[in-house]
């Protein structure tokens, strides 16, 4: 397969994602298109399984280079529910049918797992980023998108919708994921 290591495809039309995205593949000198496809998904609790088993589908589909991403919301009390189905979850119960879930519950911790998948074809290497924090006891703030009203990251008092926009990317579970993907890919790839 033949391949451009100074483009990928990025797997995603969730402009919330694009929009966090941009500045850090722009901070890497990394370009990248969105192609309208629906992410090949196998069901499974290991986001990191997913993104592995998508960026493989997606680089066979289109013959390209691709990045996919997959993320997890691991609540401690709940015995790691919504798992890596938060996005259904979201759709059928929301988060007010989360923080019903957890009415009375002291245990509040929970962490957002994102894996991001890599494939060339030939090739696949998936890259996790991981933010800890707590479930808040209402919905809070109204930027971002998602869990980010009821999530609050560890070290702070405030929701990832309370954050600034740049305050919220700078720490998130998925900047984390792609900058550890962006270090290998600027520093492995395209110097080969």
């Amino acid at each position: 397969m033949v391949t451009s290591r100074d483009s990928v495809i990025l797997v995603t039309q969730n402009r919330h994602k694009l929009a966090e995205l941009t500045p850090l593949f722009k901070r890497y000198n990394v370009s990248f298109e969105t192609i309208s496809y629906e992410k090949f998904e196998i069901r499974s609790d290991d986001v990191e399984q997913i993104a592995r088993a998508a960026a493989l589908h997606a680089a066979d589909v289109f013959g390209r280079p691709v990045v996919v991403d997959d993320t997890g919301l691991f609540i401690d009390a709940l015995n790691g529910f919504p798992r890596a189905y938060p996005a259904l979850v979201l759709d059928t119960i929301g988060r007010k049918g989360i923080l019903r879930l957890m009415e009375g519950v002291a245990d509040r911790t929970a962490r957002f797992v994102t894996a991001v998948g890599y494939s060339d074809g030939t090739m696949v290497k998936t890259f996790v980023g991981e933010m800890k924090g707590t479930i808040a006891l209402e919905e809070r703030g109204t930027g971002g998108f998602g869990y980010d009203p009821i999530f609050m990251p560890e070290g702070f008092d405030r929701t990832y919708a309370e954050l600034s926009f740049e305050e919220k990317v700078s720490i998130s579970h998925r900047t984390r994921a792609f900058t550890a993907f962006l270090d290998w890919y600027t520093s492995t790839l395209r110097k080969a």
